[in-house]
């Protein structure tokens, strides 16, 4: 696994339950503007990583739930971020700027 997927596990480990941050929000706080792609690989790789890794935290920009296809079961992701007490309608997170969790600001 590389570093680069591992600083991202550990930035993804630490989103509370009930928010979620972005590929790009996650990509900035680990010193890699620009590489929110990459972030998602980290995330479609996350099952394979040795600790649970929150994956289904992870959203896009606008609160859409892209990564949902790499989950076992396309409705995983949103089942999950429902049974954490969000609320998501048409694969995008509603409230998405409330419940956004900033790893430039939040991590101590």
């Amino acid at each position: 696994m590389s570093d680069f997927f591992n600083q991202v596990y550990e930035v993804v480990k630490q989103i509370p339950p009930g928010r979620v941050t972005s590929y790009g929000a996650i990509a900035a706080s680990i010193g890699s503007p620009g590489a929110a792609r990459m972030v998602g690989w980290a995330m479609n790789a996350s099952h394979a990583h040795h600790e649970y890794v929150p994956a289904h935290r992870v959203v896009n920009r606008n609160g859409l739930l892209t990564g949902k296809h790499h989950f076992d079961n396309p409705n995983a992701m949103k089942e999950l971020l429902e049974a954490e007490g969000l609320h998501v309608q048409e694969n995008r997170i509603l409230d998405f700027k409330e419940n956004f969790w900033d790893p430039l600001t939040e991590i101590e």
